[in-house]
C-alpha cells in the first residue's frame, strides 16, 4: 500500500466510523427513552402496539433531542479542546515540551533521532513531549503533518537503546504519513461524547442519594445513564481496538521499511514484553488516547476484545519470523547499554556509522554548484515512502551542518536569526538595508544573535534544512512575535523590490507550518482544476534559466502525465501571487488526484534528466503546501 492508498484507506475508515457510531448513538437514544419511561412512568397517551402500553411520543422526541445535544455537545467541545493539534493531546497526557536537549545526553539522542526521521521523511520537524511515566510507550498526535507532536515515555528514553528507540519513532512516524492522527483525535471526541452520558448518570446518583423526596426515579435513571453510558463505551472501544489493531501492523511494516532494520522495533517490542513497567501507563487520560500509543497503554478487562494493539508476541512474529519467543528481560534501573560517549554524540546505530564514513569518504552531489542529476521514477515512489537512503542522508546531513547553527535552530531567539540570516543578500547595499531594518523591527535578544552569527553563511542546500529544523522552536513564539518574524521576513525578501523562487519557498513553507493550518478535506478533481495545474507545470517548466531544454518540451513532459489538458502560460503572465492562488486551489483536490499531479511536476523538473536546487526547492513546497511529503534528494538516487 503506499502513501496516497494509505490516506486514502485512512479517510474511508473515518466514513466507516460516522456509521458505527451514529448506530450506537441511535441506539442509545433508545435506551434512554425505555430508561426515562421506565423511570417516570410515562405511560399516558398514544398507544402502541402492544395492547395497554402508551408512550409520550412528545417525551420521547425531547428527550431524543436532549440526548443528541448531550452527544453531540461533548463531542464537539472535546473536538475543539483538541483543535490545536497534537500539542493539546500531548498536554493531555501531562507532558512537557522537550525544549533543549543539549544538556541531557538521552534527550539529545531522542532529538537527533526524532530530526533524522523528520528529514528523511520530508515531514516538517515535530515537536517532542516528554511523559513522565516508566511505561515504555509513545505516541504521535495531531491533525496532519504540520501540527504533528511526538510524546515519548521517560520510560522508553531511559529503557530503549538507540536502534530500539529508533524504530519506535518509525512507527510513529508511519502513523503521520498514513494519515492516522486525524483518525485518533475523531475517535477521542467521538468516544468521549457518549462516555459523557455515564458522567451525568454518576451526577444524577450522587444527587438522588442526597434527596429524602422523589430520588427513587433520579437514582434509577442515574444508575440507567451510566449503565447506557459505560455499555456505549464499551462497544465504541470495541470498534476503536478493531479499526486500531490494523492500523498498527500497517505502521510496523512501515517503520522496517524505512529503517530496513527489524531488530531496532522488534528489539523495542521484546524490551516491553520482558520490562517490568510494561508499556502501561498511569496517567488520568491514558485510556482516552490508548489507540494512539506505540504499545498498549492501559489495562484491559476484556483484552482479546478490547485491545486497541495486537499482543506483543503477534507483532514480534511478523516482524521476526523467525523470532523463538524470547523477551529482552530489562529493569528501569538498568537503561539502554550504550556507553557515555554514543549518547552525547547522538548517532550510535550502523545507520549513523555508515552515514559519518561516508560523509568523511564521498562528496554529495553538486547542489550547490546549481543541479544534479536525478532519477525521476526515483523521486515519485519516495513521495510518502522514506527508505533508509534517506535516513542515511539525513543522518549525514546533520553531521555536516556546523554545530554552531544545528545548535542556534532550537532556540526561539536564534532560530529567528538563522532564518534571518537565510534571506541576506549577496549585495551589499540590499544586505545593508536589511541590516538596518532588522536593528531597527527584530527583537533586541534575535538582532544581537543575528550579529553573533552574521560572519557564518550557509550553503544554500542547507537552507531547507535548517528551516525544517527551526520549526519546533518557532512554534513557540507568541502571537504577537510570531506576527513580527513573519512581517520581518516579508520586508527582508522584498527589500531588493523582487522576489526569487527560493525566497518565495521559504516564506511559503514559514507560513504554512506556522499559521493555523487549512483542515479541509479535498474533494475536488483535477478536471476542476485544469487552469491552477497548467499554471503550477510553467512555474516549474521555467524555474532553471539554465536548462538548455526548451521550456515547451519540459512543459509537455509534464503535461503527459496528467488526464485532463492543461496549457503553456505566458511567461510574463507566471507571477509568485498567481502561483499562490494555483497551489491554494490545488489543496482541495482528492487525495487520489494528488499523486498524478506531482507525478506531472516531476516530470517537468526531471525533464533534461539534471535538477537544479530552485527546482529541488519549488517541488517540495509544492508537495508539501499539497500534505505530500516529499523525502529529501539525496546523492544516493543520482541516476
Amino acid at each position: 500500500m503506499d502513501f496516497f492508498e494509505a490516506q486514502d484507506q485512512a479517510r474511508k475508515q473515518s466514513g466507516r466510523l460516522v456509521v458505527l457510531f451514529g448506530s450506537a448513538v441511535l441506539a442509545i437514544i433508545v435506551l434512554t427513552n425505555l430508561l426515562v419511561m421506565f423511570a417516570g412512568g410515562l405511560m399516558s397517551t398514544t398507544v402502541i402496539a402492544t395492547p395497554g402500553f402508551s408512550v409520550d411520543w412528545g417525551t420521547v422526541v425531547t428527550i431524543s433531542i436532549l440526548v443528541l445535544l448531550l452527544i453531540g455537545g461533548a463531542s464537539l467541545s472535546r473536538i475543539a479542546a483538541l483543535n490545536r493539534g497534537g500539542s493539546a493531546v500531548a498536554e493531555m497526557m501531562g507532558g512537557t515540551l522537550l525544549v533543549d536537549g543539549r544538556t541531557d545526553a538521552r534527550k539529545r539522542r531522542l532529538m537527533n533521532v526524532v530530526e533524522e526521521m523528520a528529514i528523511a521523511s520530508g515531514i516538517p520537524v515535530p515537536q517532542i513531549y516528554l511523559i513522565e511515566d516508566s511505561g515504555i510507550n509513545a505516541f504521535a498526535a495531531g491533525y496532519a503533518a504540520g501540527d504533528a507532536v511526538i510524546g515519548v515515555t521517560t520510560g522508553a528514553l531511559e529503557t530503549l537503546n538507540r536502534e530500539q528507540l529508533q524504530g519506535v519513532i518509525a512507527h510513529e512516524f508511519s502513523h503521520i504519513l498514513n494519515g492516522d492522527m486525524r483518525l485518533n483525535i475523531r475517535l477521542m471526541g467521538v468516544l468521549y461524547g457518549i462516555l459523557v452520558l455515564a458522567i451525568v448518570g454518576r451526577m444524577l446518583l450522587y444527587s438522588g442519594g442526597r434527596s429524602s423526596r422523589s430520588g427513587a426515579p433520579i437514582l434509577a435513571t442515574g444508575v440507567g445513564l451510566m449503565v447506557i453510558g459505560y455499555v456505549g463505551q464499551f462497544f465504541g472501544n470495541w470498534i476503536k481496538a478493531s479499526v486500531s489493531r490494523q492500523r498498527e501492523y500497517l505502521a510496523d511494516a512501515s517503520a522496517v521499511q524505512f529503517t530496513r532494520n527489524p531488530s531496532g522495533i522488534g528489539g523495542a517490542l521484546k524490551r516491553i514484553g520482558g520490562y517490568t513497567g510494561g508499556s502501561h501507563l498511569s496517567a488520568p487520560k491514558a485510556e482516552e488516547i490508548s489507540h494512539a500509543f506505540f504499545a498498549e497503554g492501559v489495562k484491559l478487562s476484556f483484552r482479546s476484545l478490547m485491545a486497541t494493539h495486537p499482543p506483543l508476541d503477534e507483532r514480534i512474529s511478523r516482524i521476526e519470523p523467525g523470532w523463538q519467543g524470547q523477551m529482552m528481560m530489562t529493569n528501569a534501573a538498568d537503561g539502554p547499554s550504550e556507553t557515555t560517549s554514543e549518547l552525547v554524540s547522538g548517532f550510535a546505530s550502523s545507520n549513523d556509522a555508515r552515514a559519518a564514513s561516508t560523509a568523511a569518504a564521498t562528496p554529495g552531489p553538486d547542489i550547490e554548484a546549481g543541479t544534479v542529476e536525478v532519477d525521476a521514477q526515483a523521486l515519485t515512489d519516495g513521495i510518502g515512502q522514506p527508505a533508509e537512503t534517506h535516513l542515511d542522508y539525513a543522518a549525514r546531513l546533520l553531521l555536516e551542518i556546523p554545530a554552531v547553527l544545528r545548535d542556534a535552530v532550537h532556540d526561539p531567539f536564534s532560530a529567528r536569526a538563522v532564518m534571518y540570516l537565510l534571506l541576506v543578500d549577496d549585495d551589499p547595499l540590499v544586505q545593508a538595508r536589511q541590516m538596518e531594518h532588522l536593528e531597527e523591527h527584530a527583537d533586541p535578544a534575535v538582532w544581537t544573535a543575528v550579529q553573533s552569527m552574521s560572519g557564518i553563511r550557509a550553503i544554500t542546500a542547507w537552507r531547507l534544512p535548517l528551516l525544517e529544523l527551526a520549526l519546533p522552536a518557532l512554534r513557540q513564539l507568541s502571537e504577537s512575535q510570531l506576527a513580527r518574524f513573519l512581517e520581518n521576513v516579508d520586508v527582508l525578501i522584498r527589500a531588493d523590490s523582487r522576489i526569487q523562487l527560493s525566497e518565495w519557498v521559504m516564506q511559503k513553507l514559514l507560513r504554512k507550518h506556522l499559521t493555523p493550518p487549512d483542515r479541509r478535506d479535498g474533494k475536488a478533481k483535477l478536471a476542476q482544476c485544469t487552469d491552477a495545474c497548467g499554471t503550477l507545470l510553467s512555474m516549474l517548466a521555467n524555474a532553471d534559466h539554465r536548462s538548455s531544454l526548451p521550456v515547451e518540451e519540459a512543459f509537455r513532459s509534464g503535461a503527459s502525465e496528467l488526464p485532463v489538458e492543461v496549457v503553456l502560460k505566458p511567461r510574463d503572465t507566471l507571477k509568485l501571487s498567481v502561483l499562490d492562488s494555483a497551489i491554494d486551489d490545488l489543496g482541495s483536490l482528492h487525495p487520489l488526484q494528488k499523486p498524478k499531479l506531482l507525478k506531472a511536476c516531476i516530470a517537468v523538473v526531471a525533464a533534461d534528466n539534471r535538477l537544479a536546487l530552485v527546482e529541488s526547492e519549488l517541488l517540495r513546497a509544492v508537495a508539501e503546501s499539497l500534505d505530500c511529503p516529499m523525502p529529501p534528494i539525496p546523492d544516493f538516487l543520482v541516476a
